[in-house]
């Protein structure tokens, strides 16, 4: 029987000296006893947290690799369109651009179609606060 306790004892304090009293050895593997399920309990509450989340983990993936195909979807979609739109003819009439050169002539700078050229004037030259002092009213 003592035997048991001393195999008992090395388990419990290995490096430690050897004690007789076998009350004190069995109240030690008691302690070790009792902590050794806490820290089981505790590795089975964090392994718990860690399968949470790797569940939302996936979860998330599921959704971003859902989004990632709709998002394909739409690329995909809109590019057709585009192939579409630029295969149709333009009505635009086809004009060379300013300063390119048609045959042996210059094509000159005209202006923008559409663009009212004032608002490149500088400021002065558009102030109408004296108009009515610079150039009165015909009668």
């Amino acid at each position: 029987m003592f035997l048991r306790f001393m195999e008992l004892w090395s388990i419990v304090g290995p490096g430690m000296p050897l004690k007789m009293d076998k009350a004190v050895i069995l109240s030690d593997a008691v302690r070790v006893v009792s902590q050794l399920r806490e820290e089981a309990q505790k590795l089975r509450e964090s392994s718990e947290n860690l399968q949470e989340k790797i569940n939302e983990l996936k979860a998330e993936k599921n959704e971003l690799r859902d989004e990632k195909q709709r998002l394909k979807a739409e690329k995909d979609s809109i590019e057709q369109k585009l192939i579409a739109l630029s295969s149709q003819p333009s009505f635009l009439p086809a004009f060379p651009s300013a300063g390119q050169v048609v045959g042996s002539k210059l094509v000159p700078f005209m202006g923008y179609p559409g663009v009212a050229m004032w608002q490149f004037l500088p400021p002065a030259a558009v102030d109408i606060s004296q108009d009515h002092v610079l150039r009165p009213p015909v009668a």
